[in-house]
């Protein structure tokens, strides 16, 4: 049974030309696709088990990710279901060379956990044992049910 901290993932990509819009800053579809995969491996963190994203929560681009900023992307399961995992996601914009970070992008994802022959699998229960992730699950439901 893990904890919600143990779910915990960040990831970082450069925002290189290729990853760019008409407005040289990351395209919103990279930024998803980028969301989307550390948002899996949250969920298998959780799960134990490969998972398939399930559905997309309406999801916020407050300002863009300039080309030569790095884009952080957090992740951490927040919620189950039987065969199901929530979890929060948050992109930010990071200059490299002062590490100064900005919100760009929120969101929840739902994933659900397959087995080896692709049908729904169960997921363990998830444990809150520090503050820390009591902190992150209530950040986690405020979001969602804000938005």
């Amino acid at each position: 049974m893990p904890t919600i901290e143990e779910t915990y993932i960040e990831n970082r990509h450069r925002i290189q030309p290729n990853h760019t819009n008409n407005y040289e800053t990351a395209h919103g579809g990279n930024v998803m696709k980028w969301m989307d995969q550390t948002g899996a491996l949250s969920a298998m963190r959780f799960a134990g088990e490969p998972c398939v994203t399930a559905s997309i929560n309406r999801m916020n681009f407050e300002r863009p990710i300039p080309q030569g900023d790095t884009a952080v992307i957090e992740a951490y399961v927040f919620e189950h279901g039987k065969t199901s995992v929530k979890v929060r996601l948050r992109a930010y914009r990071e200059q490299p060379r002062t590490g100064e970070r900005e919100l760009t992008t929120a969101s929840v994802f739902v994933f659900v956990a397959i087995d080896e022959n692709g049908t729904p699998a169960p997921v363990p229960e998830l444990r809150i044992e520090s503050d820390r992730d009591k902190e992150l699950q209530a950040a986690a439901h405020e979001w969602a049910n804000n938005n």
